[in-house]
């Protein structure tokens, strides 16, 4: 079957199954199979694809028809120009947290910070801020070891050596350490979000996506002991769901930071609070 008659109909069948990027998913999908840019599917959109090729993506298109995210499946995804490998053991990096990594390097000057990254998973933003900063030294911590071990293999294979990655429940691995940055998307739906039964949330480790206390529990958490690991002067940095901004400010204002903001995502969102520990 030609290039264009696979991908229209894989197109229209992940349609019917409720993808609302249906015809990006296929050609995701077959490129990937292909080894080959989407761009290329369209200038050799009459090329022939039969054999184990062609069914391996017909495979591919009946579990993204069931749900399972394009990111596992192909085992990667860009983040920031970076390709990064994904797996199930981490949540899967989207556009939105690009505000995150862009309000730090509007935030930060370019010479040499320390800079920590919590519950890093894949490794996507603190991979993103070390790729633009080179003489920040970004540390990556995560309480998953699959986790930090995934962080670590995006690192080496993208030739960033300024981010190291190690095993941390929160804090729990930094004791003595003090950072300029801290940053950080941490669990923050609540147990009963209607969000975690549809889309990709469904496939992915519910300890990334869930908190307490509808959500905040974490991020009230970090709020508190972070105080303990920043530098004077030090910025805290937390993405967070888009009605838990004005709760976010009151607890950073509640603890102590000054020049507390919320800044907005690329759909003009509330999505990440940040504040300065004055000590």
């Amino acid at each position: 079957m030609r290039v264009d008659d696979l991908l229209r109909v894989a197109a229209t069948r992940l349609a019917d199954a409720g993808s609302p990027t249906a015809r990006l998913d296929a050609e995701v999908l077959l490129g990937h199979v292909l080894g080959r840019e989407r761009s290329w599917l369209y200038t050799w959109n009459d090329h022939r694809v039969e054999g184990f090729p062609r069914a391996r993506f017909a495979a591919l298109v009946a579990a993204r028809a069931g749900g399972e995210p394009v990111a596992y499946l192909t085992g990667e995804r860009e983040f920031w120009g970076l390709a990064l490998a994904t797996g199930a053991s981490t949540l899967i990096p989207r556009p939105d947290t690009e505000c995150l990594v862009e309000t730090a390097l509007a935030l930060m000057p370019a010479t040499a910070r320390r800079v920590l990254d919590l519950g890093t998973g894949s490794g996507a933003i603190a991979l993103a801020l070390a790729s633009e900063r080179p003489a920040w030294r970004v540390t990556g911590v995560d309480r998953i070891i699959e986790a930090v071990a995934l962080a670590g293999g995006n690192a080496r294979r993208l030739g960033i050596d300024n981010a190291d990655f190690r095993v941390s429940d929160w804090f729990s691995a930094l004791a003595g350490q003090r950072f300029e940055l801290i940053v950080t998307n941490p669990p923050y739906l609540a147990d009963d979000d209607p969000h975690l039964a549809h889309g990709d949330v469904r496939f992915e480790p519910r300890s990334a996506l869930v908190a307490g206390d509808g959500g905040l529990a974490d991020l009230r958490y970090l709020i508190e002991v972070a105080h303990d690991y920043l530098a004077a002067g030090g910025w805290l940095l937390l993405e967070h769901g888009m009605t838990q901004g004005e709760a976010v400010r009151e607890a950073l204002c509640r603890t102590g930071y000054v020049e507390v903001a919320t800044q907005a995502d690329l759909a003009g969102l509330p999505r990440v609070s940040l504040g300065r520990h004055d000590g």
